[in-house]
């Protein structure tokens, strides 16, 4: 596991994202392949919130290697156009945020893609949990469009 950059904000054994790769938490998961997992989040800012992550546990951006980061990047560049496209979004932005100061809630690396629509105000972090109906209601739409 890696160490953090930002003081005690490493907690790996208790990582919910680690969880969800391992099938100690539940997740509706789009995508996995040997080295980046997507999947919902579980309280997005708009249908179709996005994540994507290393299979391997990183706090932070600062951490990862080229081979991870090129991974990460070609999976949020394959994605984006799906999550756009299927959620029928205006727009679609893409963040990563690294430490408590700059917004991070959960110390594993991730990417989010959160579809935008005119006259809502961007967010990237949702203040409630979507109905498991919904989110897997979109999960499937998403894993048909990944096909």
């Amino acid at each position: 596991m890696q160490g953090g950059l930002f003081g005690d904000e490493t907690a790996t054994e208790n990582c919910i994202f680690c969880k969800i790769i391992a099938g100690k938490a539940p997740g509706h998961i789009l995508y996995r392949n040997d080295e980046v997992m997507c999947f919902l989040d579980i309280a997005p800012v708009s249908a179709g919130h996005t994540l994507i992550i290393p299979l391997k546990h990183h706090d932070n951006i600062f951490t990862l290697n080229d081979a991870e980061a090129t991974a990460l990047a070609i999976q949020a560049r394959r994605l984006a156009p799906i999550v756009k496209r299927v959620t029928g979004a205006d727009g679609l932005g893409v963040h990563q945020l690294n430490g408590r100061a700059a917004g991070q809630t959960v110390f594993h690396y991730h990417t989010h893609l959160i579809p935008c629509f005119h006259g809502k105000p961007m967010q990237i972090h949702g203040r409630k949990p979507a109905s498991q109906d919904s989110l897997a209601d979109m999960a499937e739409r998403l894993r048909t469009a990944l096909k």
